[in-house]
């Protein structure tokens, strides 16, 4: 029999890792909890009703319907035996693996509070920007129908927790919708009168940018209409609002509309990996891999993407960590099939070298910030300028011509029109 190859996950590493393996003489077995690749960077346009899910998804069985050497699964691993090579699905079927990757992905993080999670939804999925959509339209349905002041200015006021890029890109669009989108739909309230906060721990938003971008996505999102409160640590949050600490003190908002931004989780399947191996694990559930990304002890096991604890080993440089961005993962997942295809040859393996091109945050119309590594030094800039290159670079990396062609249609649609298409809601 050929080797077998089993990958965990079929995000941006386990895709990137399958497809390097094409022309390999093995046999891959790619399985995932869902049925599709999903484009996650642009995941809060699906939860902002900008785009529809099928403009940044795509079937797994579409995308290898050429490989002859993959067989997709849609399953849920749930246990990992390191000894005897096989994984556990949670319908209880075993599959056996010479070489496993695992390719799992994050998960949100409360910060041990999970009793927070049904009031305030984070942004990992589908299924997630489903739930945030609805509970956005949702809000300003019911508003219409509230004659009460205060509970209507409830209803109206939108909090987004964490401001990373995922939080800054959200409250921006949400703030675009109040202004742009529903003015003159509704009879009985004026949606720009809806009141966007973006909430932050720290001192600054995007905190893996440069301190001057950081300042100039802050002013971009005051101009669109977001209040940015820094240094604001939430305490508690419930169905009617969250609780906030600031330099002035204990703040509560009421809030029928609370997202979440805030904090990322390694899969579970990292504690799963950490019993069956003994491999380390982080602080944030990350599994602490080798520099060719092996477990120490367990070559034939890689862990890529967010689930890894990775850092780059560049020739005559100190080892750094990968950030959790898609390029990380993609690179991951080709140094795992490399490596992979090394281990069959009896060649020694390959560390990790991650090539960082930099970062990039969209604000909302006409407004995002890059950062970008060159050869010549960092090219750093904002505004309009750096929203087309922001657009641009999304439309490449999308998966599939037809996907890159409605994406672009559809900004091109809500660029002269500020429609949002995609904003259809199915009653709970």
């Amino acid at each position: 029999m050929r080797p077998q190859v089993l990958i965990i996950g079929c995000g941006f590493g386990g895709l990137e890792a399958a497809r390097a393996l094409r022309a390999a003489d093995v046999d891959i077995t790619v399985i995932d909890r869902t049925n599709h690749h999903l484009f996650q960077p642009l995941l809060y346009q699906v939860a902002t009703a900008g785009l529809s899910a099928p403009s940044i998804a795509a079937p797994t069985r579409h995308l290898f319907r050429a490989q002859r050497n993959v067989t997709t699964l849609l399953g849920e691993v749930v246990a990992i035996d390191a000894q005897s090579r096989t994984v556990t699905l949670k319908d209880g079927a075993l599959l056996r693996w010479d070489h496993l990757i695992v390719a799992a992905g994050a998960t949100h993080s409360y910060f041990g509070r999970d009793e927070w999670a049904p009031h305030a939804p984070g942004l990992k999925t589908l299924d997630d920007a489903f739930e945030i959509r609805r509970r956005v339209l949702m809000a300003f349905e019911m508003a219409e129908r509230e004659d009460d002041p205060a509970r209507r200015a409830a209803l109206l006021q939108f909090v987004v927790v964490g401001g990373g890029p995922t939080g800054v890109e959200l409250a921006g669009t949400f703030a675009e919708i109040a202004r742009h989108t529903l003015p003159g739909e509704f009879r009985r309230i004026d949606p720009r009168q809806a009141r966007v906060l973006l909430v932050e721990g720290n001192a600054r938003v995007l905190q893996a940018m440069p301190e001057r971008l950081s300042e100039r996505a802050r002013e971009q999102l005051t101009a669109l209409g977001v209040e940015v409160k820094l240094n604001a640590r939430v305490t508690g949050i419930d169905a009617e609002g969250l609780d906030l600490t600031t330099a002035a003190g204990p703040e509560r908002l009421l809030s029928r509309c609370i997202v979440w931004a805030a904090g990322v989780a390694a899969s579970p399947l990292g504690r799963a990996l950490a019993d069956a191996t003994g491999c380390t694990l982080d602080r944030a559930g990350r599994v602490v891999v080798e520099p060719d990304l092996s477990l120490a002890g367990h070559p034939n096991i890689q862990v890529i993407g967010d689930l890894a604890s990775a850092q780059s080993h560049a020739p005559g440089k100190e080892p750094r960590p990968v950030p959790g961005v898609s390029p990380g993962a993609k690179q991951m997942g080709r140094c795992a099939a490399a490596n992979i295809l090394k281990r069959l040859r009896g060649q020694p393996t390959t560390p990790f070298r991650y090539s960082d091109y930099g970062n990039l945050a969209t604000i909302g119309r006409h407004s995002a910030v890059v950062d970008l590594g060159t050869p010549a030094g960092p090219l750093r800039f904002s505004g309009y300028l750096a929203w087309l290159f922001w657009l641009f670079a999304h439309v490449y990396f999308l998966i599939g011509f037809r996907n890159r062609f409605v994406v672009l249609m559809d900004w091109a649609w809500a660029y002269w029109t500020h429609d949002r298409h995609a904003r259809v809601i199915a009653q709970k």
